[in-house]
Parts: structure tokens; C-alpha cells; sequence
């Protein structure tokens, strides 16, 4: 079964208000793992309360960005996963140029459009 991993800033969790809650419960209609990424560091983690999220979260504390393939080369060996056994939807667009690269299947998401329709069309066609 593949993982799903979300963005965390700008998608599941919005700066001011926490947690996308229609995001949310649309991602807990998949029985997948999810593993949300960030890059925040410790002080990052606590200011947006990613360290009481309802997944596990991955940081490398910017050590390196996520616009570095580097960043998903390590996730993917930490997990023990195969790109290939993952999807991602993430809100930059370099770090999913950087994704793709290492060859997880990556949604760009809008976060200004907040297109959860979109989302989904892009989980249930990768899953």
C-alpha cells in the first residue's frame, strides 16, 4: 500500500489557523500511512504545532531544504520506502521539481486555490 505525504505549511496546516480540517477528513478516508514534511526546525515545530499532528512528521530542519533531491533521498531511506511506493502533494513548486526527481509521483497544490477536488482526482488516480 502506498504512503501518502503532505505537504505541511501551506496545506495541511495554514499558518493562524492550524490544522486544514476539510483537508483533514478527506485524508482519513484513506486507510494509507501518511507521513507529513516539513522542514521546520525545533522552534518551527512548536510555533506551528507540528508536534501534535494526527501523522508522523519528517524534518531535516533545513538541513537540506525541500527543494533538494537530497531531502527525499533521505526520507525515502529513513521510511524504507521506494519512490515508487509513494505519492506527495506539496505546495512549492521547486521542492516538487525536487520530488519528481527522485522519482515520487508529486502533486503541485495551489494553496491559495485550496482545490481539495483536485487533491483527491490526483490520490485516488496514484494510490
Amino acid at each position: 500500500m502506498k504512503t501518502i505525504l503532505v505537504d505541511a505549511i501551506h496545506a495541511f496546516v495554514i499558518k493562524g489557523e492550524g490544522i486544514f480540517d476539510k483537508m483533514h477528513k478527506m485524508l482519513k478516508k484513506y486507510p494509507n500511512k501518511k507521513i507529513i514534511l516539513t522542514g521546520a526546525t525545533d522552534e518551527k515545530m512548536k510555533k506551528f504545532g507540528l508536534n501534535n499532528m494526527p501523522y508522523e512528521v519528517f524534518t531535516l530542519k533545513h538541513n537540506p531544504e525541500k527543494t533538494d533531491p537530497k531531502y527525499y533521498e533521505m526520507l525515502l531511506e529513513y521510511f524504507n520506502l521506494d519512490a515508487k511506493d509513494a505519492i506527495y502533494f506539496e505546495h512549492n513548486k521547486d521542492a516538487v521539481k525536487s520530488a519528481k526527481s527522485v522519482g515520487i509521483k508529486t502533486f503541485y497544490y495551489d494553496k491559495d486555490k485550496r482545490d481539495l477536488a483536485a487533491l483527491k482526482k490526483f490520490i485516488d488516480e496514484n494510490l
